[in-house]
């Protein structure tokens, strides 16, 4: 059954029947909500110097892996966001500032209206002030960091609220975000960093301290105690790291909750629940996952209050979940209870059965209620029974923790358990490797695959599967607002290989004609993460994501959460040499080779004295010989000989009448090709060719025409990206998704189309770099050492 989509805060689901559905996000629904050595190492594992090569730079990394605590500056070289301005590192500018006897002035985030809206003025003046000048006794923290610290101001950002109320639960993860090595003692220079998980990284935001206010008090984000401002200053850094305080409007508790944690989320319908969602909750806590909840906003009323005290379209904070002993006068046992937080840190709170002060609570024995930490206060917190909670609320959000973010002495203190996680991180290409969803099934074989395989079925499970989280992340959307770019429209479905060992990779247009897909995401939607969890039998299976149409281009990152260790790798070729095409090598005519004689007199006659033609006078032989040939011009019956002959004509009789009849046009071979090719063929670095180069260089030129024409099948002179692989594979090149994309880049026009002169260059430069590894590779390890001399030397040449 194909996908169908609408555009903007929708999404197309379909159901067990194969039946879609489509379900449009209504405005202000909470989900939308308001060193170095000297030599270079080479493996084939990755061709990272492959892709440095044919590309200029590092290019599409594979498998992730960032160290729990390598910590990246914001705009750094690794950080994979890109700089505003200078790269600022914490440590100096704070001595700087200190050394000077200044407070820091950040450039990068200025104390500037274009710093809170990018789209308007602000309704009101803002004056931007120092803690000092709001407080008289500033304190970072007053009485350490808690949920009630978090009080939501003028700014539309209460998903982020209720992600910054939950992560203050958690010791371990609330330092990684706000370092304890600042203050507004010692040392304190106006300046403070805090630090955000950004696509696989952590990421140091630096800042200053000046914040927005009106009438002396704080406009945003601001805790409950007046000289308390770690939450404001938190704020401030998620501002700067997204453009602007603007940028924040609008999102989901999951998308901050995973920005503090570097987990993967989930998100529940509640009128739609799994049976087993209690159970699902209760491991998350197990696991110190963070939650949030909220409920249907009403269309006409902006956050709208039920007659049970509950807010509509407001996101809120689950803050413990648990089975509470419960003794009444008839019965003992256990009720599965649910702790809820109202970012508000108001009176704002539930006030139904199991409120603050219900009559519910006297059944509770005096030691639970001490052990659960019951209190009756005015805060915003309150608890629910689960069957209340999934009567009225609407959706709830979990954010599952990634390995690292749980210490082994927290799990062993704690006796908590910890997920299993593979990441990987990739793009789509125009024209290569965006192939849009299995509605396009021409191309959708084109996405970037990976296969991964389960063993152990989880525990304590009586159907033996294995229980498996799917989250396909797109990068860079919010900071991009400003510039008017929506989230693509993104999704994923998953295919058990039943023969892996006999299946090509990466699997085959005729695979996806004849195999549906066992697991998909429930929709394709315009969301920052589509995530889905799925029961699954131990086997291999292939997860496909793609964005709904084809040739959408974005970047995006693929995790995979198990309760047991996992093995994910990219489902694609190896780099390397395959075999040429049967249809590309053809024996040669009789006449052409009567003429090899013949080629090598003109040869010498062009070449003078010392046998040797440089890129110019290559390019000049190249014209001429297959100025009628080329893809894209009408054929020539002229034999080869007759070929030289203009050559010889046209160079040797140059600037005279007889010459300008032979005259080449301006098409043609480009200057960069020309001399790429002399590098390639050039043993001895002299930046000629002998004759027996230039031969053994026609053969492969040839070569790469028959392959070109092969699949230019309309005489167009432009191949489609999605041939590329094909077409390089019958040149007799195995290339991965990695080196097509960076090929795509380097050499594909806007609309993804490559000429025949780029395509020349693909297999020139491909010839070039596998040559020069597998020259230094003598004992065929798939590894390759170079000097830093070899390797400026073969990289410049080439």
């Amino acid at each position: 059954m194909p996908y169908h989509y609408s555009y903007f805060y929708s999404k197309a689901i379909a159901d067990d029947d194969g039946d879609m559905h489509t379900y449009n996000f209504r405005r202000g629904d909470p989900r939308m909500g308001d060193g170095g050595q000297s030599d270079a190492f080479w493996t084939r594992g990755s061709y990272r110097l492959l892709s440095r090569l044919l590309k200029g730079g590092i290019s599409g990394s594979s498998n992730l892996y960032h160290p729990a605590h390598a910590i990246f500056r914001l705009g750094e070289k690794g950080s994979g966001l890109r700089a505003r301005g200078q790269v600022q590192d914490f440590f100096k500018i704070r001595d700087q500032c200190l050394e000077e006897g200044t407070l820091f002035e950040d450039p990068e985030f200025p104390a500037e209206d274009s710093s809170i809206y990018f789209s308007k003025t602000p309704p009101r003046p803002i004056e931007w002030k120092r803690p000092m000048e709001i407080a008289d006794n500033p304190e970072l923290f007053v009485e350490g960091a808690s949920r009630f610290d978090v009080q939501q101001g003028e700014l539309g950002d209460c998903w982020l609220l209720a992600a910054v109320a939950n992560l203050t639960l958690n010791r371990a993860l609330f330092s990684q975000v706000v370092p304890d090595d600042q203050s507004f003692g010692d040392k304190y220079a106006g300046i403070f960093h805090f630090r955000f998980w950004q696509y696989g990284r952590w990421v140091d935001v630096v800042i200053d301290d000046r914040l927005p206010t009106y009438g002396g008090r704080l406009v945003f984000l601001h805790s409950s105690e007046h000289n308390e401002f770690w939450s404001a200053l938190l704020e401030k850094a998620y501002a700067k790291l997204h453009g602007s305080y603007e940028a924040l409007k609008g999102g989901t508790t999951c998308e901050a909750m995973e920005d503090f944690t570097g987990g993967v989320t989930e998100m529940y319908e509640l009128n739609q629940a799994p049976p087993n969602l209690y159970r699902i909750m209760l491991k998350a806590y197990e696991r110190s996952s963070l939650m949030g909840c909220s409920i249907e906003p009403d269309p006409n009323v902006v956050e709208a209050q039920t007659p049970e005290g509950l807010i509509k379209g407001h996101a809120y904070s689950v803050t413990k979940v648990k089975y509470v002993d419960i003794q009444t006068p008839r019965s003992s046992g256990k009720i599965p209870l649910i702790r809820i937080r109202n970012p508000w840190g108001n009176e704002a709170e539930w006030n139904g059965p199991w409120s603050d002060k219900s009559p519910e609570w006297r059944f509770i024995p005096d030691e639970e209620k001490e052990e659960i930490g019951l209190t009756f206060d005015e805060d915003g917190e309150f608890w629910m029974s689960y069957k209340d909670f999934q009567k009225h609320f609407s959706r709830l959000e979990i954010c599952n923790l990634n390995p690292d973010s749980l210490t082994e002495e927290e799990l062993l203190r704690s006796h908590k358990r910890k997920w299993e996680m593979s990441m990987f991180e990739c793009e789509w290409v125009r024209g290569v490797t965006a192939g849009g969803c299995r509605n396009y099934l021409e191309t959708f074989w084109h996405n970037p695959q990976y296969r991964i395989t389960l063993e152990d079925p989880d525990e304590e499970d009586d159907d033996n599967k294995c229980t498996v989280i799917v989250a396909l992340m797109q990068k860079n959307h919010r900071s991009q607002r400003k510039m008017g770019i929506e989230c693509l429209t993104i999704g994923f479905a998953m295919y058990h290989l039943k023969d892996p060992d006999n299946l090509p990779k990466p699997l085959d247009l005729n695979f996806f004609k004849y195999n549906a897909s066992v697991a998909r995401s429930q929709s394709f939607i315009n969301l920052r993460e589509v995530s889905c969890r799925f029961k699954l039998p131990p086997g291999v299976y292939c997860i496909v994501p793609s964005t709904f149409e084809p040739n959408e281009e974005g970047e995006f990152i693929l995790r995979v959460f198990s309760e047991h260790k996992n093995h994910m790798e990219e489902n694609d070729e190896e780099v390397g040499l395959g075999k040429v095409d049967d249809r590309v090598v053809k024996q040669p005519e009789p006449e052409e080779e009567k003429t090899q004689d013949k080629v090598k007199e003109f040869f010498c006659k062009i070449a003078g004295e010392d046998m040797e033609i440089d890129w110019m006078e290559l390019k000049e032989i190249l014209d001429y010989a297959m100025r009628n040939e080329l893809p894209g011009r009408s054929s020539s019956q002229d034999s080869i000989v007759n070929t030289i002959l203009s050559v010889l004509c046209g160079v040797l009789c140059r600037d005279t009448p007889l010459g300008q009849t032979f005259e080449t046009k301006k098409e043609g071979f480009s200057k960069d090709v020309c001399r790429s090719m002399v590098a390639m063929m050039d043993v001895d670095r002299s930046g000629k060719l002998g004759f027996e180069e230039f031969k053994a260089l026609w053969v492969d030129i040839r070569h790469w025409k028959a392959v070109f024409k092969l699949y230019d099948k309309d005489d167009s002179g432009c191949l489609s990206a999605f041939e590329l692989r094909q077409a390089l594979n019958s040149a007799g090149y195995r290339l991965n998704n990695h080196i097509l994309n960076i090929l795509a880049h380097r050499y594909s026009t806007k609309n993804g189309m490559i000429t025949f002169d780029d395509f020349m260059m693909c297999a020139v430069r491909l010839k070039t770099m596998i040559d020069i590894f597998r020259e230094k590779d003598t004992d065929n390890t798939n590894t390759a050492t170079f000097t830093m001399e070899e390797w400026v030397e073969k990289t410049l040449y080439s």
